[in-house]
């Protein structure tokens, strides 16, 4: 089955360690010299009802993705070792 990677997009990821949602796919890291998928980025939950950003991102080995569905993605990852911290902004910038 092929996809595009817009159509993956739209999937949400679910852990199969522990059934934990993740959250929803929304952007890839490649590596451009082997053109291959290296990485899947999920933004990390909101805080405080999303007024006060985001928590850690979530960067998930392309290796750890165990099945791509109709409507979601499996992975089988370790939350704790796959948070990368968002930048964070000024407040006047």
């Amino acid at each position: 089955m092929l996809e595009r990677l817009s159509e993956i997009r739209c999937k949400e990821v679910i852990n199969v360690s522990d059934g934990c949602r993740l959250g929803f796919a929304e952007d890839f890291e490649i590596d451009l010299q082997k053109g291959c998928l290296v990485a899947l980025l999920v933004p990390g939950p909101c805080r405080f009802f999303g007024l006060f950003g985001r928590d850690s991102d979530f960067v998930i080995p392309w290796q750890a993705v165990r099945k791509i569905g109709g409507d979601i993605i499996l992975v089988e990852v370790i939350p704790d070792k796959i948070r990368r911290p968002r930048p964070r902004k000024g407040f006047f910038k």
